[in-house]
């Protein structure tokens, strides 16, 4: 890793991308960020125009174009490349043709010499951060997936939204799949140290409202908009920031399970403690049986559907 000058290595200019290299300029976190797309001429307009905004950046900033050999002296690599989902394809297709795209992504930057952490944003980002453990070969604990970090921020949102708090004080995860066999704990919501389900004992109607909503988030805004990327951007920015200022953060990113969980070799959103190193632990929150089952359910439609792909 570079010892004086923190480097955060980009691959994939594309809307969550170009959004998370904003939002990082915005914030200050990095001291040099290098953007890595196959669309050249596009990477290249990013960084000019992000370097025009470097006048009203909280602080100076390094912004550049650059390959895969940029990738040698970087504290992060960030992936946010991949092939979108089409009409008519399936969940399988999504994966058979983004696994290959990884393999060739993750090879070239090894290539480089790099040896930090890595940070996966493209779906299905489950599997996909276990595509880049097993052809990295670095530790579990330096590929982080973006997991549920942003489908925990929109319960929060919606909670203090419900109770009319500040949503930076509730506190509430959403652990599992990042993606249909999420589930919400319930069993751990609280806002001020008042649980949730306490308070809302004859609101069980509401209670799963509020999950519907934040699970089928992304379906009502690609319908609006095309596609999500402010939401999960900020996500990235705040889990790059408590890597490189070794906060010991608790997050809920997709990790490898070794045993937590009653779950063995699989990538799965759950709280964790992240820090300079990467994922310090595993937080296993006492689950209740209904939330033991759904988790179960939900690592299983994982591991079934990256079964095919990593067999053996």
């Amino acid at each position: 890793m570079a010892s004086n000058v923190n480097r955060v290595a980009l691959i994939g200019t594309g809307f969550v991308g170009s959004s998370y290299a904003f939002a990082l300029l915005n914030q200050g976190v990095t001291e040099e960020l290098v953007l890595i797309d196959l669309n050249k001429e596009k990477s290249e307009g990013d960084a000019m125009d992000l370097n025009h905004g470097l006048a009203f950046a909280p602080s100076p900033t390094k912004i550049w174009y650059g390959g895969y050999e940029d990738c040698n002296d970087a504290d992060i690599v960030v992936i946010c490349a991949g092939a979108n989902q089409k009409p008519g394809e399936t969940r399988l297709d999504l994966v058979a043709k983004n696994v290959k795209i990884f393999k060739t992504i993750v090879t070239d930057v090894m290539a480089s010499g790099f040896d930090g952490i890595f940070i996966v944003a493209t779906n299905p980002v489950d599997i996909l951060t276990y595509a880049v453990w097993k052809y990295s070969g670095l530790p579990q604990s330096r590929v982080i997936g973006s997991g549920t970090i942003l489908d925990t921020a929109r319960f929060r949102y919606l909670l203090g939204e419900h109770f009319k708090v500040d949503t930076r004080n509730v506190h509430a995860y959403i652990i599992g799949e990042h993606g249909d066999t999420e589930l919400p704990v319930w069993s751990h919501a609280d806002i001020g140290g008042v649980p949730i389900l306490e308070t809302m004992t004859e609101e069980q109607e509401k209670l799963d409202e509020i999950f519907v909503n934040v699970r089928d988030a992304a379906y009502h805004i690609i319908n609006r908009k095309g596609a999500t990327y402010y939401g999960i951007a900020m996500g990235l920015v705040r889990l790059t920031k408590a890597i490189l200022h070794n906060e010991h953060s608790i997050l809920t990113v997709s990790c490898h399970l070794a045993g937590e969980y009653g779950e063995d070799d699989v990538y799965i959103g759950v709280p964790a403690i992240v820090n300079r190193n990467g994922i310090q632990r595993v937080v296993e929150l006492r689950l209740n049986e209904q939330e033991k089952k759904q988790f179960a359910y939900s690592a299983n439609v994982l591991k079934e559907t990256m079964f095919p792909f990593f067999e053996g």
